[in-house]
C-alpha cells in the first residue's frame, strides 16, 4: 500500500511540475509606451558656426539616453531633422541600435539652405536661422514607437568676405648645398612678398649643408648674400656661406637693411587619425599656398582624432584643436577633432584660425624606389598646394622604381609613370620611372602631366 502512495505522489508532482512549466511557456510582455520621453545627453552650443570649408567636420554628435519600453527586447534609434519644426517634413539622418549620431557641418548646411538661408550680403535673405531635431525610438519595423523633445539649434552662416591678399613670388631665393646642390639640383627655394614692402619671407625644408641667397636663381647678377659674420646681416664678403642643420624653417629678410633671421618652424597634423600622436613617426607637414596664404596638406587620415601642432613638439604650447566645432582653431580643452578614413586635403589660414578638412585624391609615390609597391606601407603623400599642382619633401627614395598613384590604390587606375623619359607622365606600358638612393624634391603638374624628381642629396 505504501509502495502505491508513493508511486501516487510522484505522478502528482510530475503533473504539478508539468502544468507549471506550461503557464511559464504562456507567459506574455507587453510593451509599454514609456512614462518618459528620451532624453538629450550632449550639450548643445550656443550657436553653431556653418562654413563651407568645414563641410566635412562634424557639427555636432547627438547623444541620448535609453528609452524603455519596459521589455526585454532590441530598441532602434532614428534621428530625424525638420526644416518647419513640426515635423511634417521630417528627414532621417540615421538609425542605430545604439545611443549616438553625428551630423556633419555639410548636412547642417544643407538643412539651412532649405530653411532659406544663406551668407550672401547681397540678397535679403537671412544667414541665421533655426534648426529642429529629435530622436525616434521604435521596436521592431512597425511597433511602438516614442520620441525625444524637440532640440532647437541656432545656425549662423557667416557672411562672404570678397578679396586676396596680394602676395608674390619674390626675386630671391634660397641657393646651396643645403636645399638645392648650389642649384644643380632644382630651382632655388622660393621667398614670398608680404604685408610689408621690404620684407620677404620662405617657408623651405633644409637638409644638412650650407646655403645662401640670391636673385632669380641667376650667379651671373651678382645678387648673391649671405653672413661672414654671423650678425643676423646679411653680406657680399668672402667665406658668407650659412651653415644649416636639417629641417623645417621660415627665413624672414628685410631688404631694406639686410637684417634676416631663421626659426624652426612648421605645422603638421598630429593624432590618433594620424601618427598615433607622434608615436608612430612625423606629423603631417602643412605646406605653404601664397596665392590663398594659408598652409595646406593632403593626407591619408584614419578614424580617430587629430589636431595641429609646430614643430612636431608638444612642449612648444603650439597645438591648436576646435572645441566649438566651429572650423575655427583654438587651444581650448577637449578640442581634438574627430575624424573619419580616408583621404583629405586640409587647409588652415593662420591669419584667423580658419580650417577646412575636404575629401580629395591625394597623389602620392609608390614603388619598389620606396614602399615595395605598397607593400611596406603608405606611398609617399603629395600635397596639392594649387588646383592639380603637388609638391613634396623631402622624399627617401632608395635604389629601384617609382610611380605616381592616387589615394593609395592601384584599383582607381590613376597611376602614371614615364614611358618616354620627356618629364611627362603618362598610362603607358613600361612607364616606371628609375630612381638611385637620396633625397628628393618633387613636383607634379596634372594640369599638363609634367613632373620633376630633383634629387637634392
Amino acid at each position: 500500500m505504501k509502495k502505491n502512495i508513493t508511486l501516487l505522489s510522484l505522478v502528482i508532482i510530475a503533473l504539478i511540475s508539468f502544468n507549471s512549466c506550461v503557464q511559464d511557456d504562456d507567459l506574455v510582455f507587453t510593451a509599454q509606451e514609456p512614462a518618459e520621453g528620451i532624453n538629450f545627453s550632449n550639450t548643445f552650443l550656443d550657436e553653431y558656426v556653418l562654413t563651407v570649408a568645414a563641410s566635412n567636420n562634424i557639427g555636432e554628435r547627438f547623444t541620448w539616453d535609453d528609452a524603455n519600453f519596459e521589455v526585454p527586447t532590441n530598441v532602434t534609434y532614428e534621428l530625424e531633422n525638420s526644416v518647419l519644426g513640426d515635423f511634417t517634413d521630417a528627414t532621417s539622418l540615421g538609425t542605430t541600435d545604439g545611443n549616438e549620431l553625428g551630423v556633419t557641418i555639410g548636412q547642417m548646411l544643407g538643412f539651412a539652405e532649405a530653411a532659406g538661408l544663406d551668407n550672401d550680403p547681397d540678397t535679403e535673405q537671412p544667414n541665421t536661422g533655426s534648426l529642429f531635431f529629435r530622436v525616434k525610438a521604435f521596436i521592431g519595423t512597425e511597433g511602438l514607437e516614442t520620441f525625444s523633445n524637440v532640440q532647437t539649434i541656432t545656425v549662423v552662416l557667416p557672411e562672404i568676405v570678397l578679396g586676396g591678399g596680394g602676395i608674390e613670388i619674390a626675386e630671391w631665393g634660397v641657393v646651396g648645398s643645403g636645399y638645392n646642390d648650389w642649384g644643380g639640383a632644382g630651382p632655388d627655394g622660393i621667398f614670398y612678398t608680404t604685408d610689408s614692402p621690404d620684407v620677404i619671407v620662405s617657408y623651405v625644408t633644409l637638409i644638412d649643408g650650407q646655403i645662401k641667397f640670391r636673385t632669380n636663381n641667376d650667379w651671373g647678377s651678382g645678387d648673391d648674400l649671405g653672413d661672414a659674420g654671423l650678425d643676423g646681416v646679411l653680406d657680399q664678403d668672402p667665406d658668407n656661406n650659412i651653415n644649416v642643420t636639417a629641417g623645417d624653417y621660415k627665413i624672414t629678410i628685410n631688404t631694406n637693411d639686410n637684417s634676416y633671421t631663421m626659426e624652426s618652424y612648421s605645422w603638421g597634423i598630429v593624432g590618433s587619425g594620424y601618427n598615433d600622436w607622434g608615436g608612430a613617426g612625423p606629423d603631417a607637414k602643412l605646406y605653404y599656398d601664397y596665392t590663398t596664404d594659408t598652409f595646406k596638406v593632403s593626407a591619408m587620415l584614419l578614424d580617430g582624432e587629430i589636431k595641429f601642432r609646430s614643430n612636431n613638439d608638444w612642449g612648444s604650447g603650439d597645438d591648436l584643436g576646435d572645441a566649438g566645432l566651429d572650423g575655427v582653431l583654438d587651444q581650448d580643452a577637449d578640442n581634438n577633432i574627430v575624424v573619419t578614413e580616408g583621404h583629405y586635403l586640409i587647409t588652415v589660414n593662420f591669419n584667423t584660425n580658419e580650417y577646412s578638412i575636404v575629401e580629395a585624391d591625394v597623389w602620392g609615390i609608390v614603388g619598389s624606389g620606396f614602399n615595395d609597391w605598397g607593400g611596406a606601407g603608405p606611398d609617399f603623400a603629395l600635397t596639392e598646394i594649387q588646383e592639380n599642382i603637388f609638391y613634396g619633401d623631402v622624399a627617401t627614395l632608395v635604389d629601384g622604381e617609382i610611380k605616381f598613384r592616387s589615394n593609395n590604390d592601384w584599383g582607381s587606375g590613376d597611376d602614371l609613370g614615364d614611358a618616354g623619359l620627356d618629364g611627362f607622365l603618362d598610362q603607358d606600358a613600361d612607364n616606371n620611372i628609375t630612381v638611385t638612393a637620396g633625397l628628393y624634391r618633387i613636383r607634379v603638374d596634372l594640369n599638363d602631366n609634367s613632373y620633376q624628381l630633383n634629387k637634392v642629396q
